[in-house]
């Protein structure tokens, strides 16, 4: 055998032992948590939920899941267990689409759950890739087949994060990794699960959520250049197909698993610039909700509510950092409404709260 062909094998060979060494190493860490919860290393999380959430659902212990987009996703657990009387897990991903969500709850009532918590609206129900199609969910992570599992013992990322959270591990390179892992470098900066995406407790909150900052997203929202882009995914047939596909079709498999749906409290604003920027994106918006609020009231196993009417928190803008997300107070106040039954919709006059919404949006004038 010549010299260069040796070279080569011993090239493969120890290319070979370094996989192998990654794999087994990202197999004993598991930062994921997705063959057995956090043990012989801290364990670390990461504020990417579709990722994350795939190994939540196989670490936790929880009998309650909490789904939604960016609207809920700075919920703390530890509230919703507080205010519930639940073991709750949160599963809430930014801009995430019906298909996603369903998919995501899917696999959390396969490992137990018997109540879901999910903040819904139109927008979740447009048009979206399959899950298989979908760039920015790992679908095969979740459903822990050979492509998932292989994907992930042998990403390179993830035998990074391997290393630096069996480092933080060591007592005494702990405060100095910390440092380091602080979700630019690393995907995992998080040590607790109630801080997944919660915001820091020292946010200044009057900062980040007042009057100025509602009325600047209205602005946005109307102004001639962005009137367009509300139109965008308002297509009334689109989102009825997606909802009976991902909303009924999933209620009508776990007949035995409580849903308590809510209809977020967007602030007054959000209609009123559909109102004034794009009515027949509202039009369809209304239509959609009375189609599918009749649809949702009528089954067993939902408690549905539509907080998009309760004038105490949608007409007061200090509560919004735009004209859609709220803070974390009103997430409280949305925890308190869900345990005492305020603003449940009445199965007998479905559409009572979308008539009070039609009237606040047409009497409502903003400010000069």
């Amino acid at each position: 055998m010549s010299i260069a062909a040796r070279n080569v094998i011993r090239l493969l060979g120890a290319s070979a032992a370094i996989i192998v060494a990654a794999a087994l190493l990202t197999f004993t860490v598991d930062p994921l948590q997705l063959f057995r919860p956090a043990r012989l290393f801290a364990a670390m999380y990461s504020p990417d939920s579709r990722m994350q959430d795939a190994g939540l659902i196989r670490s936790q212990q929880f009998d309650t899941v909490f789904m939604g987009t960016s609207l809920a996703v700075h919920f703390r657990q530890s509230d919703i267990d507080k205010a519930l009387g639940v073991r709750s897990l949160k599963l809430a991903m930014t801009g995430s689409n019906s298909r996603e969500q369903s998919f995501v709850l899917e696999a959390a009532m396969e490992r137990g759950a018997k109540r879901v918590i999910w903040q819904m609206d139109d927008w979740i129900f447009r048009h979206a890739p399959d899950v298989d199609a979908d760039v920015h969910l790992p679908a095969n992570l979740y459903r822990r087949n050979v492509p998932g599992v292989a994907e992930y013992l042998l990403s390179g990322a993830m035998a990074r994060e391997s290393l630096w959270i069996a480092l933080r591990s060591i007592p005494p390179l702990t405060p100095m990794i910390a440092k380091l892992t602080n979700g630019i470098m690393f995907r995992f900066p998080i040590a607790e699960v109630d801080d997944i995406n919660a915001l820091r407790r020292d946010t200044d909150i009057g900062a980040a959520y007042n009057k100025a900052k509602a009325l600047a997203g209205f602005r946005s929202m109307v102004d001639p250049s962005r009137r367009k882009v509300l139109s965008e995914g308002h297509d009334l047939d689109a989102l009825i197909g997606g909802f009976q596909r991902d909303a009924i079709g999933l209620l009508a498999k776990h007949p035995n698993v409580q849903f308590d749906i809510y209809f977020a409290p967007y602030s007054i604003l959000y209609f009123v610039a559909l109102r004034d920027a794009s009515p027949e994106t509202l039009k369809v918006t209304y239509d959609f909700t009375a189609y599918a609020i009749e649809r949702l009231a009528k089954l067993p196993n939902v408690r549905l509510y539509d907080f998009r009417a309760a004038r105490e928190i949608t007409h007061d803008l200090g509560n919004y950092t735009d004209v859609a997300h709220h803070s974390p107070a009103v997430d409280l106040k949305i925890l308190s409404w869900l345990a005492e039954g305020k603003y449940r919709v009445d199965p007998g006059a479905p559409l009572a709260s979308l008539e009070q919404l039609k009237a606040q949006v047409e009497a409502y004038r903003v400010e000069p």
